[in-house]
């Protein structure tokens, strides 16, 4: 039964592919070629409707145990398998299923500030002409009314980053000897550190992989009567793949156009997080209880945005379901 040994389980623009691409480059460590493959979020098929382009990112899922498994089956002997599924943090019904499979898993948790995170979140989603909000702030005030229309959990802007409530139940799932959490902030300005901390953490020798590649760096295109048509026409299309043969070729079409030439993803402001900040506060402080450490920086002010927000490298594209694609 070939199955994986841990998880990078957390959070949804916090690194995760990244911090896949960089362990996959560890002798033993074996990352599955899917990055996101999703298994645990559900007992079966995973939804049939949803916003837009979630009907496609579904048909991503690997939700049939045969396939999951056959994942894993290229790992030679004697490596731990891993994946990077970074909704594990967030939904409980998740946790629970790992821990019913793979009691002994353990599982990598990224905490990014939780606005930061949220920005590049609406982002992604803008980026990819999903999202008809062109305000950060507006967006998020609609997160509520999208969820009551079954839209998927990428479209939870601010739900995504109350990490207090998730590891509060995370640790009631498994034991604290088991999860490993750590700021995206220190894998960015310290990644041999932290990369030493997870090797360390899964048994495996350090030193040997010091650096996180950029992946997934979000662009930004700006509002205008082009992206405002070229996103009204992937929204139609990504309404329409489930009858439309060729929809998804066409949806990697309209995107390539939407994101060609755009300048990268924009920071934050002061008033964008003072906005935010209400949603995240009491949060942060049950946070600071259940680790321990202090998350106050997250309530103030920021000069800068804390993710990566320089040019994407050449040939790189936006993820989908969290694989990297070439232009």
């Amino acid at each position: 039964m070939a199955l994986p040994d841990f998880f990078v389980a957390g959070a949804p623009k916090a690194g995760t592919t990244a911090l896949h691409a960089a362990l996959a480059r560890h002798p033993l460590l074996f990352m599955s070629a899917v990055k996101e493959p999703k298994f645990f979020l559900t007992d079966g098929p995973p939804p049939a409707r949803g916003g837009p382009g979630d009907v496609q990112t579904y048909r991503e899922h690997v939700w049939r145990r045969e396939d999951y498994e056959a994942l894993f089956d290229p790992a030679p002997t004697g490596v731990l398998r891993g994946e990077s599924t970074p909704f594990y943090l967030y939904n409980r019904e998740a946790q629970l299923r790992i821990r019913a499979l793979i009691p002994g898993a353990r599982l990598v948790v990224i905490l990014r500030d939780p606005v930061e995170r949220a920005h590049s979140n609406w982002t992604h989603l803008w980026s990819a002409g999903l999202d008809p909000v062109g305000d950060f702030v507006l967006a998020c005030a609609q997160e509520e009314d999208r969820i009551a229309a079954g839209w998927a959990d990428f479209w939870r802007y601010t739900s995504l980053g109350r990490y207090g409530e998730q590891l509060e139940h995370l640790y009631s799932v498994f034991p604290r000897e088991q999860v490993l959490v750590f700021r995206y902030r220190a894998l960015i300005e310290n990644p041999a550190r932290v990369l030493g901390r997870i090797c360390a953490f899964l048994g495996v020798p350090q030193g040997v992989v010091t650096e996180v590649p950029r992946e997934n760096v979000t662009a930004h295109p700006e509002r205008s009567l082009r992206h405002w048509s070229v996103s009204k026409a992937l929204r139609i299309t990504s309404a329409a793949g489930h009858v439309v043969p060729g929809a998804s070729a066409l949806m990697d079409s309209l995107e390539r156009v939407l994101q060609r030439g755009s300048p990268p993803r924009q920071p934050l402001t002061w008033q964008q997080r003072q906005a935010l900040l209400p949603r995240f506060e009491a949060d942060i402080r049950l946070l600071e209880v259940i680790t321990g450490e202090d998350f106050g920086d997250w309530l103030q002010p920021r000069g800068d945005s804390g993710g990566l927000v320089g040019t994407r490298p050449a040939g790189q594209r936006q993820a989908r379901n969290g694989q990297p694609r070439s232009c």
